[in-house]
């Protein structure tokens, strides 16, 4: 299995046209080839049958290889449908592989490592009394936090286990942005000239 994001990136609508069209071609390519074919997400261009954005995911023996000959600036090479007289034929639309958001991390408090310790500083005659402060690893992530808040160790233990779970979850959403931003920058970076695919109707 594989999947492949298409764009019209910021051109006119007949880029959104355009990709319905090639989309179309795929997905009977696809056919012929003996793959199977979802769009599992999809923006709708302004007119109607047309789309700015299609994800889409290609299933069977030997989708990879299909799919990256369907990859790169693919051109729909006709005259414009909205514009009679228009000289430009000439419409692209992008296919990238599709990058997938980060799946959450599971956070299991046994994936953390606790080591007491003391810790310096002012505190008090209760301060550096027993090893109270803790260091907490979360292994899969390699986080680490030192916590000598409280004066018994269970409770440092308690706070260092929610300080990793929150640093863990903040590594997810900084992946799921980063994910989604990866995205958008694909509709800007459709290079017209050059396509690697030539379609007509």
């Amino acid at each position: 299995m594989t999947e492949l994001f298409l764009s019209a990136g910021r051109g006119p609508a007949e880029c959104a046209w355009a990709l319905a069209r090639l989309l179309s071609r795929l997905e009977a390519d696809a056919s012929r080839h003996r793959l199977g074919t979802t769009r599992v997400e999809s923006v709708p261009g302004d007119r109607p049958g047309t789309w700015r954005s299609v994800r889409l995911r290609i299933t069977g023996a030997g989708a990879e290889a299909f799919a990256a000959g369907w990859t790169g600036t693919l051109c729909w090479q006709a005259p414009s449908p909205y514009r009679p007289g228009h000289g430009r034929k000439n419409w692209y639309v992008t296919a990238r592989p599709y990058r997938a958001d980060a799946e959450a991390t599971p956070f299991h408090e046994r994936d953390v490592a606790f080591v007491p310790c003391r810790t310096g500083g002012p505190g008090g005659q209760h301060r550096n009394k027993a090893s109270t402060a803790v260091r907490a690893t979360h292994r899969p992530s390699g986080h680490t936090v030192v916590v000598d808040t409280e004066r018994h160790l269970h409770l440092n233990r308690r706070i260092a286990v929610e300080l990793l779970r929150r640093r863990v979850a903040e590594d997810d959403e900084a992946a799921r942005r980063d994910g989604a931003t990866a995205r958008w920058r694909t509709h800007d970076e459709l290079v017209r000239g050059e396509p690697t695919r030539v379609e007509r109707p």
